[in-house]
């Protein structure tokens, strides 16, 4: 057996923080509000985006790699491929280190720790709350990547199991530490529900603050998927795209020639708080989250219900939750990954829920520039849908040259599209049948 590891690698459970006292003092919401907090519930706003992707650093650079339809998937670089179907990939390379954090500290963690720390950090800066951090009530629910446990196995493997080894190796100690590095008070989760995770994530924010639980909530998914095992078992799945010699042109979601999806990586958290806290404290708010809705396949674990009905369930109870008619719909950014059957199967639900409004509203899927973020997925395509509310245009589905004629929608292909975006719809429909649909409204 090994000798025990120190934090970093995992924790000294044996000097806990010391616990302080409550009085009371800073009750979670006034009397006469918390008996009506989920019967009128609470506009909410998101004031604050962090990412960390393929595309940049921050929300402008990736609003304007999207909007100015930039790949940014290419043969995959750092780790080796040669034995994989599918060699390409959407990478980030570059993981800053926040202010907060000490530069050989955070350089020893994995990259998915370090891509949460520091999109969980920045979100609370980019929305003037870093200083009030440790005053309010701020919860943190994530979607977090596949690849959390490899750390932990890697050195087991090298060092033995030690006594902190399980507590430590379990996805929500990952958002643990960042709580107790960044002293936030508020409930930490982690979702587990494949490509839908940052969906349910950011609606699981909402409900934290129309209960009261919380002030605030860092509600995104962080994932860096471009891993041996990620891309093995979606090689072997046959899901991925193999045009390995045009790796800019691999990601097609609705063109007739599609292979399959592209893996991307990347983070994006959002700053979530309840409009009259935000509005109180001037801050900035980016959109509304209007809407919610999620439903199960319960048909397949890899392959999406032909029948659109219990996704287009799902959009329904989003679009009814956000109190909007199908034609009040503008602007849809599609699930679509590229796969033949799963693009084919979105159109259908979007056919149905929308109707005769199909033929106005702009759909596309950004996945074509950044490939599929996985449990991110969702965080970076609601970031693309307020990109398109504040500068006025859709972002693209790049490579589609040839749409395919079982996918009937008002395509934006290649090119941005200038176009009002009031209401968004983001689709995300995992893996096992997980269906989440989350609308945006402008603020």
């Amino acid at each position: 057996m090994g000798s025990h590891l120190t934090y970093p690698r995992w924790p000294d459970f044996s000097n806990p923080v010391e616990a302080q006292p409550w009085d009371g003092s800073d009750d979670l919401l006034p009397p006469e509000e918390r008996s009506d907090a989920m019967s009128q519930p609470a506009p909410v706003w998101i004031t604050g985006i962090s990412a960390c992707t393929p595309l940049g650093n921050s929300f402008d650079e990736v609003s304007s790699g999207l909007l100015n339809g930039t790949p940014a998937i290419h043969r995959v670089r750092g780790i080796a491929v040669d034995d994989h179907p599918s060699k390409i990939g959407g990478q980030v390379f570059h993981i800053p280190c926040p202010e907060n954090e000490d530069p050989t500290v955070f350089a020893s963690l994995s990259r998915l720790e370090r891509l949460t720390r520091f999109c969980l950090s920045r979100a609370l800066r980019e929305a003037g709350l870093w200083e009030d951090r440790q005053r309010l009530r701020i919860g943190i629910v994530l979607g977090l990547g596949a690849e959390y446990h490899q750390p932990w196995e890697e050195e087991a493997t090298r060092q033995g199991i030690t006594p902190s080894w399980q507590p430590s190796c379990v996805s929500t100690s990952m958002a643990e530490r960042a709580r107790h590095v960044l002293g936030l008070t508020g409930p930490v989760a982690t979702v587990s529900a494949a490509c839908a995770s940052s969906n349910v994530a950011i609606a699981q924010a909402r409900s934290w603050l129309r209960l009261g639980w919380c002030d605030v909530v860092l509600a995104g998914g962080c994932d860096m998927g471009v891993s041996p095992m990620s891309m093995a078992a979606f090689g072997n799945l046959r899901a991925l795209s193999r045009r390995n010699d045009a790796p800019e042109a691999a990601s097609r979601p609705f063109d007739r020639s599609r292979d399959g999806f592209v893996i991307g990586e990347g983070g994006v958290v959002f700053t979530i708080e309840r409009a009259k806290d935000a509005s109180r404290r001037g801050a900035v708010a980016h959109a509304v989250v209007a809407g919610y809705g999620s439903t199960s396949d319960a048909y397949h674990m890899v392959i999406p219900n032909p029948e659109p009905g219990p996704a287009a369930r799902a959009v329904e109870l989003a679009l009814k939750d956000a109190g909007l008619n199908p034609e009040q719909v503008d602007y849809v950014n599609a699930h679509a990954t590229s796969t033949p059957v799963g693009d084919t199967s979105e159109a259908r639900v979007l056919t149905t829920v929308l109707g005769e409004h199909i033929r106005h509203v702009p759909v596309s899927s950004t996945k074509s520039m950044t490939g599929h973020l996985l449990t991110a997925a969702a965080a970076i395509e609601a970031l693309a849908c307020i990109a398109a509310m504040k500068n006025a245009a859709v972002p693209p589905t790049i490579n589609l040259d040839d749409p395919d004629p079982e996918c009937p929608l008002r395509h934006v292909p290649h090119q941005a599209q200038e176009h009002r975006v009031r209401a968004a719809v983001s689709n995300s429909f995992g893996f096992g049948g997980s269906n989440a649909c989350l609308v945006l409204r402008a603020a």
